[in-house]
């Protein structure tokens, strides 16, 4: 039984952080077109999740867990929009650096993650049902 449990809890560790993940990457898709308020104010700037791994004694492997966030020091994009009130005196105003296609790139890959965690907990509890009949029979 040990064995599934183990199996059942990195599998859990790795649902946990590509949820973390996909909340970063919806965050970013929300904040894509925020400009500042005011002329010269920086835009939201993308975020990046970062994770790690960590022995876990408890479960006897090794775990991801989420990091510090990071943020994409990129330079903003800029658009000519002189009317917009965060324009600077060259009517340029500063916009987040997200390309939508990376982060939607980033999304897929983060929603694939998480199913092969998922069929991991699913394969795992079907082994740990067929294992219990079989001691029952």
């Amino acid at each position: 039984m040990g064995d599934f449990n183990t199996s059942l809890g990195i599998a859990a560790t790795g649902l946990h952080a590509q949820t973390a993940r996909m909340r970063v990457i919806a965050e970013n898709i929300a904040n894509a077109d925020s400009a500042g308020k005011t002329p010269g104010e920086d835009p939201y700037r993308r975020r990046i999740p970062t994770f790690k791994t960590e022995f876990d004694a408890q479960l006897g492997g090794n775990v991801v867990e989420v990091g510090k966030l990071a943020y994409d020091m990129s330079d903003f994009t800029t658009r000519y929009e002189p009317g917009h009130p965060a324009a600077n005196a060259q009517g340029y105003v500063k916009y987040p650096n997200i390309n939508p296609l990376i982060e939607q790139t980033d999304m897929r890959e983060a929603q694939r993650t998480y199913e092969a965690n998922l069929n991991v907990v699913s394969i795992t509890r079907q082994m740990l049902s067929r294992t219990l009949d079989i001691l029952r029979g």
